[in-house]
């Protein structure tokens, strides 16, 4: 018998407002989370993913619809009972962490125990409780220090073993590193992801943040207008994505409007601003409309023409910006604008004429 997931959502629905005014935050959401399982959830502003996280965490109820944490319908319960619920099985990590400012890190940490009734710990064993998660982040010692006298990344942590102190079955992320400089988060991700794995927590991560997302997670939700319009594996979402928004939103992409000819040699062939493409094989019917996406990091550029063959663009070089870790150029192929990528020994400058030949399984076809 197949176990039953942590997380289940049936057509669940949230709606605000009246007439005119009514707005549907989550529209028929049905979702299926698994034990251990991490989820990131993500979509512009406005597309409803604090309101989904605002259910699973049993702090609003839905309009309609139904959500199961653990085998419990969630939307059946009182007040009382869905307190109860978030102090037993749910773990939060906000995105100002919302530590109390005067008091130690494990004091902070234990607070949860105190709500906790059906783990009726005295003060004692939640002292050794807290401690022992306090080490298991690295911060043992700390236990007297207050926020202030925290780190960023120590502040996140204490919030993490707060998080999971009262052995939750889920912990909900809500922007945890925003707050974070860059080297920091870097570090900090690969912390949680290796100590959630170990712990095999279910996770539901809301982020706007594409690497974070593409980084940390087992499984990737875009959400736009409260549905979700896609799921699936990063490498799935990022490389193999069904909708021009997704393939959009999870990573920079140029786009452009293509006609499908058919199918010849195992790809799909279309007409486009760039010439004839053989893409990945997608079931688009001939004479049909697509969007062909191309990342930039699959934009090799060569200098000057090259001879004809299979899927070359010759284009000209209109700008280069140093980033660091490369060049980010410009490159023009009729009236079309390409954003492509290039080493930084690369001996390529502004008006050169460049060409590139594009591997047909980079070619991705999405829905126009």
């Amino acid at each position: 018998m197949a176990a039953r997931p942590v997380i289940e959502t049936r057509d669940l629905t949230k709606i605000y407002g009246v007439g005119e005014t009514r707005v549907a935050a989550v529209d028929g959401i049905s979702l299926q989370i698994e034990r251990g399982e991490f989820i990131a959830v993500m979509g512009p502003s406005g597309s409803g993913k604090s309101t989904l996280m605002f259910i699973l965490g049993c702090l609003a109820q839905p309009t309609s619809g139904e959500y199961l944490l653990d085998g419990e319908n969630a939307h059946r319960l009182n007040r009382r009972e869905l307190a109860d619920i978030r102090s037993r099985k749910i773990g939060f990590i906000f995105q100002s962490y919302n530590l109390l400012a005067r008091t130690t890190a494990l004091r902070n940490v234990t607070l949860p125990l105190l709500y906790n009734r059906s783990l009726n710990l005295d003060a004692r064993e939640r002292d050794a409780k807290g401690r022992a998660l306090l080490e298991r982040v690295g911060l043992s010692d700390r236990a007297h220090h207050q926020p202030h006298e925290l780190s960023g990344g120590q502040q996140q942590r204490v919030a993490l073993a707060r998080a999971l102190v009262a052995e939750p079955r889920v912990i909900l992320f809500d922007e945890p590193l925003s707050n974070l400089d860059a080297k920091l988060r870097e570090e900090t991700r690969k912390e949680l992801r290796a100590f959630l794995e170990k712990l095999q927590i279910t996770a539901v991560y809301v982020t706007h943040d594409r690497v974070e997302a593409l980084a940390l997670s087992d499984t990737i939700a875009v959400m736009r207008a409260g549905r979700i319009i896609e799921i699936g594996t990063p490498k799935k979402i990022y490389f193999d994505a069904d909708h021009r928004f997704v393939a959009d939103f999870i990573g920079r992409a140029n786009l452009f409007k293509a006609r499908v000819r058919g199918e010849q040699g195992g790809h799909t062939l279309v007409d486009c601003p760039l010439g004839t493409i053989a893409c990945q094989r997608r079931d688009f019917p001939a004479g049909g409309e697509a969007t062909l996406c191309l990342r930039p990091e699959f934009i090799h550029l060569i200098r000057g023409e090259a001879p004809a063959g299979h899927n070359v663009v010759n284009a000209r070089i209109e700008s280069l910006t140093f980033v660091g870790e490369n060049y980010e150029t410009e490159i023009r192929v009729g009236e079309e604008l390409l954003l492509a990528r290039v080493e930084p020994d690369a001996n390529i400058a502004v008006g050169d004429a460049v060409s590139f030949s594009l591997d047909p399984a980079h070619c991705l076809l999405v829905a126009a």
